[in-house]
């Protein structure tokens, strides 16, 4: 009896004692926590570190803060294409949550040129935290869990003051799927004892890996385009708050240390972005991330390697925006305990190096918050005056394909950029625009810069090497007919919502033979994939010809798709 009491004390003792040791290692001496609040360890019944989390629990944590906490709520902003939430916890003192919809309007009077507040004192930073949104960089979802846990159960001055000054949006995982199939890869190779061997099948992942979504796309490239739901759901997040700050971790090289910004100057920084956010922004926050990683011993490098051009990056678009977007890297594990040229890289080290990090940004936005909020204000107005300045805009608008211009549109309006349905026909630059299929973006607007990011063709750069892409015109990738205008007076016409694109179709009249779609039609894949899912048959044009139809003699090009209506066993 006496050695079973023995025994269970030193159990109790030793979970105490381990609780404790993932408070030492990952978070600043002296941090002090609420009790009722389950740590990330207690609740998942491992130690962060010692395994990948898959995507629910990280749901189901960050479930359990917000229903024990006043400081939390966590909302669904979307859904993957394999159906895992993306959800976005958001965190702030419990006064300031009981009024969280009076300070998104007071934030958002900072988008509105027309207002001036210029007295910050009741404003509240803006801060979205995102993690993960490549699946295989897998430490910062972890580091995002460490992180919720530290601003809802904390009960030190510097948690008190952040969430009364702050308001905090953690992403936890910008790419859910891609992560998955990591952590599955991670956790299933583990061995026990840990392999740290770099050719271990644990840090080789199979192709296609975890970097990209469920159809293989990078995420980080999807800022822009918006091609896929992840992107969507999170951009129409994203412009109903604003931030001010936003981050976007990552994982490099296992043989590397830790970057963060400033990126490399001048060349790899984006044309439309004002200097102050290079020049005063970023080396005013590098201050604070130097400081807190020179605290825990961890070498980084900055100014290098990495760059902020394309604006379809998740920490170059909130620099378009008023914000400021924060990229860092983090030498990679690869799984639970890689070699490396400098020792051993663990996973419990690569998620403290970004725990440290998102502190760190928080404090910076805390105390430099009314340099941002003040940064935010000019940023529009200056946008403002920029487009007014440089006067007239964009007509656009494909003479043959509504699908292509609804798609284009919708595009701009996700982005909240102003376009209007012209009422006139018009003729601009050799290209003749049809009433109904003219469209027009004023330059004259808040979102003048992601107008110059649409349209503009940039050809001319600072320095002839490139992290990734370099050139990113929108209009041109549509193969959108457009063309600058640059009359004194606006154009007329209704300024579009996104409801408008709902639009009426005018009905097909039957036909007793076949029906024609033309491949050039932006929407025409979509239609096959669909009358195949239905099972129709499809043929495909391999030459052109002309044909008596419903509308007259019409020319069809290569690659027309015929359903014929004969021997078809579904009715068309």
């Amino acid at each position: 009896m006496k050695f079973k009491f023995l025994f269970t004390a030193f159990a109790l003792l030793f979970v105490i004692s381990s609780a404790s040791a993932q408070s030492d290692y990952f978070f600043p001496e002296g941090a002090r926590f609420d009790p009722k609040i389950p740590s990330p360890e207690k609740y998942l019944g491992y130690s962060i570190g010692t395994l990948h989390t898959r995507h629910d629990a990280i749901v189901g944590y960050l479930r359990e803060l917000a229903r024990l906490s006043d400081r939390a709520k966590l909302d669904t902003i979307g859904e993957t294409y394999e159906h895992r939430q993306l959800v976005v916890l958001t965190i702030s003192s419990p006064t300031n949550m009981d009024n969280l919809d009076v300070i998104q309007q007071d934030h958002l009077q900072l988008v509105d040129p027309e207002n001036q507040i210029g007295d910050y004192a009741d404003q509240k930073s803006i801060v979205l935290l995102g993690y993960n949104v490549h699946g295989n960089e897998p430490s910062s979802s972890e580091a995002a869990l460490l992180t919720a846990y530290y601003y809802v159960a904390g009960l030190h001055n510097e948690v008190t003051n952040a969430l009364d000054e702050a308001v905090l949006m953690i992403d936890p995982t910008f790419n859910p799927d891609g992560r998955d199939r990591h952590t599955t890869w991670a956790n299933s190779y583990k061995g026990d004892p840990l392999v740290s061997d770099p050719t271990d099948a644990e840090h080789n992942e199979m192709w296609p890996g975890g970097r990209t979504n469920h159809y293989w796309y990078d995420l980080n490239r999807d800022w822009l385009p918006l091609a896929h739901v992840e992107s969507q759901a999170r951009i129409d997040f994203y412009h109903k708050w604003y931030p001010n700050v936003v981050t976007d971790f990552h994982e490099m090289g296992t043989n590397s240390t830790y970057f963060f910004e400033p990126t490399k100057p001048f060349g790899s920084e984006n044309p439309v972005v004002p200097r102050d956010n290079y020049d005063g922004l970023n080396n005013l926050f590098a201050g604070y991330f130097h400081e807190a990683l020179d605290e825990i011993g961890s070498l980084y490098f900055t100014k290098e390697s990495y760059d902020n051009s394309y604006p379809g990056y998740g920490s170059t678009y909130p620099d378009i925006h008023g914000g400021l977007g924060l990229v860092f890297e983090q030498a990679s594990s690869r799984g639970h305990l890689q070699d490396s040229r400098m020792g051993k890289v663990a996973f419990a080290f690569t998620i403290k190096n970004h725990v440290t990090s998102s502190l760190a940004t928080v404090r910076a936005s805390v105390a430099e918050k009314n340099t941002l909020l003040a940064h935010m204000e000019n940023y529009f107005e200056s946008a403002l005056a920029e487009g007014k300045q440089a006067g007239g805009g964009w007509v656009f608008g494909d003479p043959a394909d509504d699908g292509r211009n609804q798609a284009f549109i919708d595009l701009l309006l996700r982005h909240k950029i102003k376009t209007i349905e012209l009422n006139e026909e018009i003729s601009l630059g050799g290209k003749s625009f049809d009433l109904g299929k003219a469209f027009y973006v004023p330059n004259s607007q808040k979102q003048y810069r992601m107008v110059r990011t649409m349209f503009e063709q940039v050809t001319t750069f600072y320095d002839s090497i490139f992290y990734d892409a370099s050139s990113w015109t929108a209009a041109l990738s549509y193969n959108m007919p457009y063309v600058r205008y640059t009359g004194k007076n606006e154009l007329a016409g209704k300024e579009l919502q996104r409801e408008d694109l709902l639009g009426t179709y005018e009905s097909v009249s039957k036909s007793e033979y076949a029906y024609l779609i033309e491949w050039d039609e932006y929407y025409a894949p979509k239609a096959l994939n669909y009358l195949l899912d239905k099972g129709l048959y499809v043929n495909s044009a391999f030459k052109k010809f002309s044909i008596e139809t419903g509308y007259g003699l019409q020319e069809f090009g290569y690659g027309t798709l015929m359903i014929p209506v004969a021997r078809q066993e579904v009715n068309p």
